[in-house]
């Protein structure tokens, strides 16, 4: 399985140069080689295999992949669609000039998502996770002269990796609570897990990053917006890949997390609310990618709602909805993509007639119209019927969730047709020189569709690829048993009544639409919110930036100063830690010194020349190797000598045709910068006397005695530990002092000449 994730990302390398070198017509067919490859590889992988390899051993992870039901129903999704999507991608952005980079990013999401469904350690997940957003951001700002595709990926991504940072803390949370970072493991302990003291947090930052991804309200707003993004780009992320990795995280945890009133309160409800959100929205688009995205909002709605539900009839209805939407989804999107291509236009009122000049996408548009409406013998009706029975048996608020799964599937048939049957009947001038494109183009949206024909008229083929994600996701043995035909009962009611209802609703579309609009609640929502957020957040760094990149070291230095010493101060008060007083056998000369020092840092302050200041900096430098001279470190010293000779002599080469210095300093800020430079000094006093006093460890000069001979071949430690134990710290020192002389001479040889006078 390691070698499946990584193979993608590896052709997604080779992606361009194929593209420069292969005919472009053959690119697309040559890359889906590979997830046709990979979707064989997993249909025929034998369930419950466990891979590992090392990964962080000293902090017991691992590379560890699982796969399972639900590993194999999402990778054969994931592979399956890619191929398709490439092939579509070929003749869709035909001559584009990033063709080559498309195919990368795509390719490399693809694996992304592989690693997403089969990764079994929680952080190995959580990096896949938000490989997935990275490459989402790429894909969707694809068309990077646009503004509106730039502003809609970096929406999605922060959305969603917003999500993603609350995600990893909680799986942080999951893994300490469980006592382990593997999926296969944690299965096993969701009684330990519900009863810790962390469910409630951990629960609640693992659905924001569940609910991010996969656009629950109020997160679903960029989704619609990432419509900026190229048609392929829609129908593999926003139908069928990413925007699922949700509802497949949800499913995942649903054996750990699932049971509790909180779950079923916070995941049932929000995916209630999602449902009719997203269908009411949905039918007040006229832009048949945007319908399509609110439409796939309300159906992400219904998966989590089943989840959130619970049980095992609930189990089944979501995967059996996740697949048939996975079938009827992609490929009306692949079919408005061949309408752009064709027409170049979106807005469905200004299509029409086109079944003339495209007969196959028109075939592909109904059938995948037909299932999504949820009418038989398509796989959209199992789906929704499956659906409708669960919600039925809902014992606490049943009948306000019947409702509004009814009214939710009545508008999403308003939507099935508007976006699949309309724009090929009727007779409109858009249809005059429409004509089928090249294989590619239709080749997906019709092997979709054909799939959905063939799972609803033999729903028998799907029962154990539904049945092995049931099981995962119920954590016990699913008996499932597709029909066409379970008898009169109240959910085929339901679902009759609603194709009824949606029907006579398409042929008041204008009023309907017009109605939404003008609905008060969808006046302001979250995408408003979002920018104001956004807009704010600007403003706040615009400030920050005033405040403290200024453009003046003086500020930098002050500002850095002065919080390092608020902070340190803080700590000691706050700490209380003891001051050992200062030593009373100190000597005359001692002080003497000490006192040439202090006079030597007040000289550098108040003299009037530069070559005054420059001295007076000396006589502080010659005054501290005289203090290491003095406490027994001769080396130290010397070295000190010879620095700051060095600087010495420097500062006088450079200051010396500097114009005379002057106080450009008011009186306050020197006050200032005095009391400040006080304040640094002392507290730098009331750390050495702390450090002197605190012994934390047994001192670190026993073993530099100890090792300095036979290790380093030494007898001067000083220098063993400059050249040997700490040779890569000095060699930085050395570099630093190297390029601040380059810097130096280049300053002297870029001064301009004298002029003769």
């Amino acid at each position: 399985m390691l070698i499946a994730v990584l193979s993608c990302f590896a052709l997604a390398g080779a992606a361009p140069v194929l593209h420069r070198r292969l005919p472009e017509r053959w690119t697309a067919w040559l890359l889906a080689i590979l997830p046709v490859a990979l979707a064989v590889y997993f249909a025929t992988l034998p369930p419950a295999r466990v891979e590992s390899y090392e990964w962080v051993p000293a902090l017991g992870l691992s590379l560890s992949f699982a796969f399972d039901g639900l590993a194999r129903l999402f990778a054969l999704l994931i592979s399956a669609i890619g191929a398709l999507v490439l092939i579509y991608a070929g003749p869709y952005m035909h001559g584009h000039e990033r063709l080559g980079r498309f195919y990368l990013y795509l390719l490399v999401f693809m694996g992304s998502m592989l690693g997403v469904v089969l990764a079994d350690n929680l952080i190995l997940l959580f990096v896949f996770w938000e490989l997935t957003s990275f490459s989402s951001f790429l894909l969707i700002g694809f068309d990077q002269h646009l503004p509106e595709a730039r502003a809609s990926a970096l929406q999605s991504l922060l959305v969603t990796a917003g999500g993603g940072l609350a995600l990893l803390a909680g799986l942080i949370l999951l893994g300490y609570a469980g006592g382990s970072f593997e999926l296969t493991s944690l299965t096993a302990t969701g009684d330990a897990v519900r009863e810790h003291t962390l469910y409630v947090p951990l629960l609640l930052l693992i659905l924001l990053g569940a609910f991010t991804k996969s656009a629950q309200v109020p997160f679903h707003f960029w989704l619609p917006n990432a419509m900026a993004a190229p048609t392929p780009v829609s129908a593999y992320l926003h139908s069928s890949t990413m925007v699922k990795a949700g509802i497949y995280l949800l499913a995942r945890l649903t054996p750990v997390l699932s049971g509790t009133p909180v779950w079923q309160i916070a995941v049932g409800g929000v995916g209630a609310v999602t449902m009719l959100t997203g269908a009411l929205l949905a039918v007040a688009q006229t832009d048949v990618k945007r319908l399509l995205a609110y439409a796939t909002v309300s159906a992400l709605g219904i998966m989590t709602m089943l989840l959130g539900l619970g049980g095992e009839a609930a189990a089944i209805a979501a995967v059996m909805f996740l697949l048939a939407h996975a079938f009827y989804k992609g490929a009306l999107f692949l079919v408005a993509g061949g309408l752009v291509h064709a027409t170049e236009e979106r807005d469905v009122t200004r299509l029409g007639g086109l079944r003339r000049g495209m007969p196959l996408t028109a075939a592909a548009g109904a059938l995948a119209a037909v299932s999504m409406a949820g009418a038989p013998p398509l796989a959209g009706f199992l789906g929704k019927e499956l659906a409708l029975d669960v919600v039925w048996h809902v014992p606490v608020f049943g009948g306000l969730l019947m409702a509004a799964t009814a009214v939710s599937s009545a508008l999403l048939v308003t939507v099935a047709l508007s976006a699949g049957v309309r724009p090929f009947v009727g007779s409109l001038d858009s249809a005059a020189h429409a004509h089928e494109g090249p294989t590619g183009l239709w080749l997906g949206a019709l092997i979709l569709a054909g799939v959905g024909v063939v799972a609803g008229v033999m729903p028998w083929l799907l029962q154990p690829l539904v049945a092995g994600a049931a099981r995962a996701v119920g954590g016990t043995e699913s008996v499932v048993t597709l029909a066409l035909w379970h008898g009169w009962n109240v959910p085929l009611l339901m679902s009759t009544l609603s194709l009824l209802a949606g029907a006579a609703l398409y042929l008041q579309m204008p009023a309907l639409r017009a109605r939404v609009h003008r609905s008060t609640p969808f006046r302001f929502g979250p995408t408003e919110a979002y920018q104001r957020g956004l807009d704010g957040l600007f403003r706040v760094a615009e400030f920050q930036t005033r405040l403290i990149q200024g453009g003046y070291l003086r500020r930098y230095l002050l500002l850095t100063i002065a919080v390092t010493v608020g902070l340190l101060a803080v700590s000691l008060a706050v700490r209380r830690v003891p001051i050992e007083a200062v030593p009373s056998d100190v000597r005359l000369y001692e002080v003497a010194l000490a006192a040439a020092v202090l006079l030597g840092a007040f000289g550098a302050i108040v003299a009037r020349s530069n070559l005054g200041a420059v001295a007076a900096l000396g006589t502080v430098g010659f005054g501290m190797a005289l203090i290491f001279a003095m406490f027994g470190a001769p080396d130290l010293a010397m070295t000190q000598l010879v620095v700051e000779a060095l600087l010495v002599i420097l500062f006088v080469l450079v200051l010396y045709d500097v114009p005379r210095s002057e106080l450009r300093s008011t009186r306050d800020r020197r006050a200032r910068d005095c009391i400040l430079a006080g304040a640094t000094g002392a507290l730098m006093t009331a750390l050495v006397l702390v450090a002197t006093t605190v012994q934390l460890k047994p001192p670190v000069s026993r073993y530099f005695v100890e090792q300095s001979v036979p290790q380093a071949h030494g007898h001067n430690i000083v220098n063993v530990i400059l050249v040997d134990f700490r040779a890569i710290d000095t060699l930085g020192e050395i570099t630093v002092i190297a390029l601040a002389g380059i810097g130096v001479h280049a300053l002297m040889k870029l001064r301009p000449e004298r002029t003769p006078s």
